[in-house]
C-alpha cells in the first residue's frame, strides 16, 4: 500500500543559495516543493534567475514572485496549498549592507519574519517551522578552545543585521509559547559553495583574483571563519526539519563547521583551487564585523547526527569548477 501523499514544504528565499540548495534536496527525495522569492537586486538577479532555471522540468515544484513581508499574501499562499511545513530562508543579508540600508532589514527580516509566523499559526495542522537565524547574534567574542554555544546570551549584536536575527529569535520565542506551534531557529556560520552569494569574500575574491585585480583583506587577514559547505549545511537544514521539537517548543542550533579557518589560510587554499595567485591590500576591521566564528554544533548532531563531510580544500575547489564553468572563466 502506497504511503500517503504528504502536504508540501514551502521554502521561502528558494531564488537564494541556501533555499536552492535546499529545495533540490527536497525534491530528490520525493517531497513537494513550493518556491517563494522576491528576486530582488541586493546582488546580480541574473545569478537568481539562473539558480530558479534549475528547477525547469520539476513537476513537483512551483514558484512564487512574492514579498514575504506582503502577510496576506503568505497567509494565502499557506492556506491554499495545505502547507504544514515551511523552511524559511528568505531574509535581507549582509552586516555591512545592513549599515547603508537600515530599512530592508526591517522589512524583510521582521516584518517577513513575523508574516511567515502568523501565516503557520492559522494553517491547520501546522507541524514545524525552521527559519533561518545566523551566527551574528552572538557578537565578539575573544577566540579560544571552545565553539560559541546555544546557551550563550547573544545580547550583543555588533550590527543591525544581527540584531534583526536575534530580534527574531525572540519572536519565535513568543509565538511557540502563545499558539503552541514547534519552531527551530538554525544559527548559520559563513556557508560557501557552488552557486554561492557573490557578496561573500570567497566569491568575491574569486571575482577579483580571475579579472587580475587586487583583493582588499579587512581586519588586517587576522580574522577567522567557520567555513560551513552548502551540502553539509542542508544536511543541517533537512535534519532539523525532520526532527520536531515538541508542541510549543522553539530552540535555536548551531549549523557550522566546528573548524575555524584563518582568513589568509582561506585565500590560500582559494589560490590553489583556482591556480592564480591574489594580490592582497590589507584593509583594518569594517563596522559590524566579528574577529571570529566557530560553531559547537554538539546540540544538532545529538538532534539528527549531523557531522559536516566536506573539507575546506575541497569545497573550494568544488566552488572554483562551478564559478569557471558558470561564468565561463578558465
Amino acid at each position: 500500500m502506497a504511503e500517503p501523499q504528504r502536504s508540501p514544504i514551502l521554502v521561502t528565499g528558494v531564488a537564494g543559495f541556501i533555499g536552492h540548495a535546499t529545495a533540490h534536496r527536497l525534491l530528490e527525495r520525493g517531497e513537494t516543493v513550493i518556491g517563494v522569492d522576491i528576486v530582488n537586486d541586493y546582488y546580480d538577479p541574473a545569478l537568481k534567475e539562473a539558480r530558479l532555471s534549475t528547477f525547469n522540468g520539476r513537476h513537483s515544484f512551483s514558484f512564487h514572485r512574492l514579498d514575504v513581508a506582503d502577510a496576506q499574501a503568505i497567509a494565502a499562499l499557506v492556506k491554499d496549498n495545505g502547507v504544514q511545513r515551511v523552511i524559511h530562508l528568505a531574509a535581507q543579508a549582509g552586516v555591512r549592507y545592513s549599515i547603508d540600508n537600515p530599512f530592508a532589514y526591517e522589512h524583510s527580516n521582521l516584518a517577513g519574519h513575523l508574516s511567515i509566523m502568523e501565516a503557520c499559526r492559522h494553517a491547520p495542522g501546522f507541524e514545524h517551522l525552521v527559519y533561518a537565524s545566523s551566527s551574528s547574534v552572538y557578537g565578539e567574542k575573544p577566540m579560544g578552545g571552545e565553539g560559541f554555544t546555544e546557551d550563550e546570551p547573544a545580547t550583543s549584536p555588533v550590527s543591525l543585521y544581527a540584531a534583526t536575527k536575534r530580534s527574531c529569535e525572540l519572536m519565535s520565542q513568543s509565538y511557540a509559547k502563545l499558539y503552541g506551534f514547534p519552531q527551530t531557529g538554525l544559527r548559520f556560520f559563513t556557508v560557501y559553495g557552488p552557486w554561492g552569494r557573490p557578496d561573500m569574500a570567497y566569491f568575491s575574491f574569486t571575482n577579483k583574483i580571475m579579472e587580475g585585480k587586487p583583493i582588499e583583506v579587512y581586519g588586517e587577514g587576522k580574522m577567522a571563519r567557520d567555513f560551513t559547505y552548502i551540502d553539509d549545511i542542508v544536511d543541517g537544514i533537512i535534519g532539523s526539519l525532520d526532527n520536531v521539537p515538541a508542541q510549543g517548543e522553539h530552540r535555536v542550533l548551531n549549523i557550522g563547521d566546528s573548524h575555524p579557518v584563518g582568513l589568509m589560510e582561506m585565500i590560500e587554499t582559494l589560490e590553489t583551487a583556482i591556480g592564480h595567485k591574489a594580490e592582497k591590500i590589507m584593509r583594518p576591521m569594517q563596522p559590524g564585523d566579528v574577529t571570529a566564528t566557530y560553531a559547537d554544533v554538539s546540540k544538532l548532531h545529538a538532534i539528527c547526527g549531523y557531522k559536516p563531510k566536506v573539507m575546506l580544500s575541497e569545497g573550494l575547489e568544488r566552488f572554483a569548477a562551478w564559478y569557471k564553468d558558470f561564468y565561463r572563466k578558465g
